[in-house]
């Protein structure tokens, strides 16, 4: 039973064509989730700028307390979609076609959050929420009359590659400080060694003009 309970907890991702229609899209999960058709944990209305950035237009949280969307799930989704990594599993030069998806790096490993980030497109407003629900085609057909395409992922899933993303982030700052460092004792050992070199050769020049002529 726990298990086909958590099968129906899933995060959605909502684009549509016009950006208002992503906050009249909200106001539409808040609805069915008081008429108890599904229970709404968390749902924010986000923008992407041009830098990758992700801007929280409106949220909700459980018990319809505003501001605590971004403090649970949804908060690390966009936390981590917004930042650096975001970028990179999104694809980086696609920003300038206004997608952070780039077609050319394109490959065959499927991977949750980058299927979320490609739906949260930059210059647009989507809708993305944490959700309970008994039947996808609840928020399916609420979502279809305003012209809105659905991504649904389990929370599962979200929660196994949010963490993993979390580990790939360490290792990747780990990494580049290991870098940077090594590249620092090498020019360092550069620089010793340039100077050593320059020593030597002073000295060279101190024995020939010492040394008694013939």
């Amino acid at each position: 039973m726990a298990d086909e309970l958590e099968s129906r907890l899933n995060v959605v991702v909502v684009s549509f064509p016009e950006d208002s229609d992503a906050f009249e899209a909200l106001t539409s999960l808040k609805e069915l989730d008081s008429q108890h058709q599904l229970n709404l944990r968390a749902a924010a209305v986000v923008a992407r700028d041009e830098t990758g950035r992700i801007d929280v237009k409106d949220e909700i949280g459980e018990g319809d307390l505003a501001g605590t969307a971004t403090g649970g799930l949804i908060g690390l989704l966009i936390g981590i979609l917004g930042g650096p990594l975001g970028v990179l599993i999104g694809g980086a030069t696609g920003l300038l076609v206004g997608s952070l998806f780039d077609l050319e790096d394109e490959d065959d490993t499927e991977s949750v959050l980058s299927d979320i980030s490609r739906t949260v497109r930059v210059g647009h407003t989507e809708l993305l929420a944490e959700v309970s629900e008994p039947s996808p085609e609840i928020v399916d057909n609420a979502m279809a009359r305003l012209s809105g395409h659905v991504l649904r992922r389990s929370v599962q899933d979200v929660e196994a590659e949010i963490a993993a993303a979390q580990d790939a982030q360490r290792a990747a700052k780990k990494e580049a400080r290991k870098r940077l460092r090594e590249q620092r004792l090498a020019q360092q050992k550069e620089k010793v060694h340039a100077q050593v070199q320059e020593l030597k050769a002073k000295l060279h020049h101190q024995k020939e003009t010492a040394a008694p002529s013939a």
